[in-house]
């Protein structure tokens, strides 16, 4: 999951290296003279990166956009706080300032996804 703008530039910039790379093989092995059949099977792991990268641009853009899934039950609840704050525009940062913490220890309870949070810091957030 991406969760800041830094991320996000860097995961396009990523994806259009991908893409390009991607095409440089494509044309190597069909200079070497592989059907389309072998290589489909010798890009497919690359493309699945490709792939699962453009769903993750796409998941953020959508929850900068203020788009993102109903909470159904409290599984998954880390990915929605940060969903939420996504969605509101607030940087890391500025969550941090909110809640009187460093921008490091925001950091950290994304990257686990706020597993192990209290419910009382989940609460003032």
């Amino acid at each position: 999951m991406i969760k800041t703008d830094k991320e996000y530039q860097e995961a396009k910039k990523r994806l259009l290296s991908e893409k390009k790379s991607l095409e440089g093989q494509h044309a190597k092995l069909k200079a070497a003279g592989l059907n389309t059949d072998q290589i489909h099977l010798a890009l497919d792991p690359l493309a699945s990166f490709s792939l699962q990268l453009e769903e993750e641009i796409q998941e953020y853009e959508n929850l900068m956009r203020g788009y993102f899934e109903d909470i159904i039950n409290l599984k998954g609840i880390g990915r929605q706080l940060i969903a939420l704050r996504i969605a509101k525009g607030l940087k890391q940062n500025e969550l941090a300032a909110r809640l009187g913490v460093k921008e490091p220890q925001v950091s950290r309870d994304e990257t686990n996804e706020y597993f192990g949070a209290s419910v009382e810091k989940i609460g003032s957030s």
